[in-house]
């Protein structure tokens, strides 16, 4: 039986990841930034001796990307720095680390989805200071990191686009949306399954993408939203990005390649559009 530890359990993924593990009745430890701060070097190199499990999970993370750009020296320190010690810590009882990515490491440049190879260029501060995690991992723990890159989460708790769309519809607001950048929604319950699945795979350590299939833009998700609540689409108006003023820079293509799943003996995720339907989070509202 594998023994997991979740380190950053209270955010839409750690959440989700508990949920996953509790109805496989999986064995697991789970501590949110309340009982367990990351950046706590020491307090988090005796937590892993003393509890010395099989599989460690860092959803730890600063994802706040517009004040990562005023702020990005605070958000090094949990989305790079803190996750070397970490990846040590996991080295030291021979545990596996897994490492929730982002697909801010590009620059959303490409006109194809990136493959896991792809040379990433952030173009944010968020995006370095994921980068720098990663990096962290991969070098400390070559032959047991894993590095999971995801896109667009979202999840019937936390802060989320898909809940956001719901809470304006709910309004009766018309919200403007932009429609020039493109990726792939991913619900946090799937991407709770993949990384348990991968965990107990004999998948080769190294980068994956775990998105769901195909991809749309926000202005498209928006509108699948308001249809699945039954709301007219049309309410939602499409605008380009130069409208919106935001701190830090998105890339305009995301898209993500899954061509590391064989490796694992694991198929690619559900289409995003199905994961939306069957998640939940919709009813949730």
């Amino acid at each position: 039986m594998t023994r997991w530890m979740i380190i950053g359990a209270s955010g839409m993924l750690g959440t989700e990841l508990e949920a996953r593990l509790r109805a496989e009745e999986q064995p697991f430890l789970a501590f949110g930034r309340h009982e367990l701060d990351l950046c706590d070097t020491s307090a988090v190199r005796h937590l892993i001796a003393a509890c010395r499990p099989d599989v460690v999970v860092n959803c730890a993370a600063w994802n706040a990307v517009d004040e990562a750009e005023t702020r990005e020296d605070e958000a090094l320190a949990v989305n790079g720095t803190a996750v070397r010690p970490l990846a040590e810590a996991c080295g030291r009882v021979g545990a596996r680390m897994i490492q929730p990515s982002s697909d801010y490491v590009f620059d959303g440049t490409a006109l194809d989805p990136y493959p896991e190879d792809a040379r990433p260029c952030p173009v944010n501060a968020y995006g370095r200071t994921k980068l720098a995690g990663e990096r962290a991992v991969l070098e400390v723990l070559p032959h047991g990191g894993y590095v999971v890159r995801t896109a667009w989460l979202y999840a019937a708790t936390g802060h989320n686009f898909v809940r956001t769309m719901m809470r304006l519809e709910g309004e009766g607001m018309a919200p403007e949306v932009v429609g020039d950048q493109f990726g792939q929604p991913t619900w946090a319950g799937d991407l709770a399954a993949r990384i348990v699945d991968l965990a107990v795979s004999d998948a080769p350590p190294g980068v994956y993408h775990a998105t769901n299939s195909g991809h749309t833009s926000w202005y498209d998700l928006a509108r699948e939203v308001f249809t699945l609540l039954g709301a007219d689409p049309g309410r939602v108006k499409e605008i380009p990005s130069k409208d919106l003023t935001r701190p830090a820079p998105r890339p305009a293509y995301s898209v993500l390649g899954h061509d590391g799943w064989p490796r694992a003996g694991l198929p690619p995720m559900r289409h995003w559009k199905e994961a939306l339907r069957e998640s939940r989070v919709l009813a949730a509202g």
